[in-house]
């Protein structure tokens, strides 16, 4: 067996409790307009030309008559002669058991920080079986796990993974339907039943929203009503995903969004009760 992942990411502090190795998973259902992570979106390997970096050598035609083209195929012969570091291809095979020998070199850190391993993306649910067995692995080393998910699967698929997960955050785009499927291109009533579920399910749940104004900034009190007395953490737009945007050769669809003030995001979590951790 093998998953496709983007990247392997060591000492990662933003993923769950201390020091973590974020396994970060290829392919995901939703395409949310503010998306900073656009190389996770397709399931295939894609190819990432940073322009800015490009001297204009040659090399990558030199080895490649498909480079600069729509019949790219992410091959990657072009990344391998590219010695500027424009060039970048998104998206690899591994096996659970290479994805964990590189999970473990980092045990110390896990036991001295309470970390361990969490599965992000993308969406690890569009990989159940490989997500599955990189979960069951890492019960078997003894290692702490988390799970983050938009939700949008179907719910046989999230609940045959919860036993497996010490910490699931699940991620809350929006209520309104209408604003939903214009924000993210799919309806959330799989989303909202899932969510559900998961608050009677005994889990070990934090709900999480993104921040976005003009988007979802009016949908704060319905997502905090759905969250109850689960905590619900915020997470404020940034525009980091828009260079990787122009990488992938596509428009970005949050131009011009503004990135709300650390002092407004700290004000409002209190205003809400809700988690704001800059």
């Amino acid at each position: 067996m093998t998953g496709r992942v983007f990247d392997i990411q060591r000492f990662s502090i933003y993923d769950g409790p201390g020091i973590r190795t974020a396994v970060f998973m290829k392919g995901c259902p939703l395409r949310c307009r503010w998306c900073h992570n656009p190389e996770s979106q397709r399931a295939a390997p894609e190819l990432l030309f940073y322009a800015h970096k490009c001297v204009s050598c040659g090399a990558c035609a030199a080895v490649c008559g498909n480079t600069h083209t729509p019949e790219c195929t992410a091959c990657g012969r072009c990344v391998a002669v590219c010695s500027h570091g424009a060039r970048e291809i998104s998206g690899y095979e591994i096996t659970p058991e290479d994805a964990m020998a590189k999970a473990l070199r980092d045990r110390p850190f896990y036991e001295t920080s309470g970390g361990g391993v969490t599965l992000t993306g993308g969406e690890p649910l569009a990989q159940p079986a490989f997500a599955g067995a990189l979960l069951r692995l890492c019960r078997d080393n003894g290692v702490n796990t988390a799970m983050e998910t938009c939700g949008y699967a179907p719910w046989q698929t999230l609940e045959a993974l919860l036993p497996l997960v010490d910490h699931l955050y699940f991620d809350l785009k929006g209520i309104d339907p209408v604003l939903h499927e214009r924000n993210t291109g799919v309806a959330n009533d799989r989303i909202l039943e899932n969510a559900e579920r998961v608050k009677c399910a005994g889990v070990n749940v934090t709900f999480r929203m993104p921040y976005i104004p003009g988007c979802n900034d009016g949908e704060l009190a319905a997502v905090k009503a759905l969250a109850g007395a689960f905590p619900l953490q915020l997470m404020p737009y940034h525009a980091t995903g828009e260079g990787k945007y122009a990488a992938l050769g596509r428009p970005y669809p949050a131009a011009g969004t503004v990135p709300p003030e650390r002092e407004f995001m700290t004000a409002l979590a209190e205003r809400c009760g809700a988690i704001y951790d800059p």
